[in-house]
């Protein structure tokens, strides 16, 4: 350890009580500020959870035209789910604009008097959360920081940025994937207008709420793949030379936890598990530039 760096951890050393009112200092902080964002997402409930269910009413009424349709698709059901799946990806982003719907076609029930209620409130406390996240990572460094040298502070600030940016595209793969086409397939098993038979898909809100919570904080984690393996490389538990001899456990392991997590059908778990193991190849280059920078300064030292 060299001399500037014993400087900076002597310079940042502070009684054991003042570390702990720092801390409860940075705990009501956080607090506050997640209650501040519960608050401001559980008033503005109603039109946040029309926004989820955008994905819901657009395969619905995608699925609505294509049975008011008399010809059948030219490439079989298999083209017809997959240009369905390309027309709800368009509708979503707003470039294909759709007819507009004949009576309703998106319907969501509750069972519970206070059901939707209590939705509500998960959903103000999920979104709390996403809104507080920044002050929250930010709280957390700057508790750390002064234990950290100065280097190790330049190497963690990037990370702070990856991470939330990581997620958002995990949530960004399931609103604008996962759950159209889950919701696209489940709504085609329906059975309407058949001998009087009708089997029709009628989720509570409690219920779709969860399935896509669950799926972007499954998507949103396991996008943190390239952040845990960068800072494992940097703290020298992992090796370039390590996760490439080891690809094909770690893509057997990215294979089956998507499969746990997704909805039992394969075009979910493919679409969870192909950039997941893009990002794991990725890993492996951030690992390197790693590894070579820090040879590079090894040499100089020497």
């Amino acid at each position: 350890m060299s001399v500037p760096d014993e400087s900076e951890i002597e310079a940042s050393r502070a009684p054991l009580l003042d570390h702990l009112i720092e801390l409860r200092s940075r705990l009501i902080v956080s607090v506050a500020a997640i209650f501040i964002g519960f608050l401001v997402c559980f008033y503005f409930a109603e039109p946040l959870f029309k926004f989820l269910l955008r994905p819901f009413s657009i395969a619905a009424q995608l699925l609505a035209v294509r049975q008011g349709e008399t010809a059948h698709d030219v490439g079989g059901q298999a083209l017809g789910m997959l240009n369905g799946a390309k027309n709800m990806f368009l509708a979503l982003i707003g470039v294909l604009q759709l007819p507009p719907p004949v009576g309703k076609v998106t319907n969501l029930v509750f069972t519970a008097p206070l059901e939707f209620f209590f939705t509500k409130v998960k959903l103000g406390a999920f979104g709390g959360l996403i809104l507080a996240f920044p002050i929250l990572a930010w709280q957390i460094y700057a508790f750390v920081a002064p234990g950290l040298y100065k280097r190790e502070r330049h190497a963690f600030l990037p990370f702070l940025l990856a991470a939330p940016l990581l997620f958002l595209m995990g949530a960004a793969l399931v609103y604008y994937m996962i759950m159209p086409f889950v919701l696209w397939f489940s709504l085609s098993q329906q059975i309407v207008g058949t001998a009087g038979i009708s089997v029709q898909l009628l989720p509570r809100v409690s219920e779709y709420f969860d399935l896509l919570t669950t799926l972007v904080l499954c998507f949103g984690l396991f996008f943190q793949l390239p952040v845990i393996l960068t800072l494992l490389a940097m703290a020298g538990l992992v090796n370039a030379e390590m996760l490439i001899k080891g690809w094909r456990f770690a893509v057997a392991g990215i294979v089956v936890a998507a499969a746990i997590v997704t909805p039992p059908d394969p075009i979910s778990m493919t679409l969870l598990a192909l950039p997941i193991i893009a990002l794991y190849f990725i890993s492996i280059g951030c690992v390197k530039l790693i590894e070579r920078k820090r040879d590079q300064e090894e040499a100089a030292a020497a």
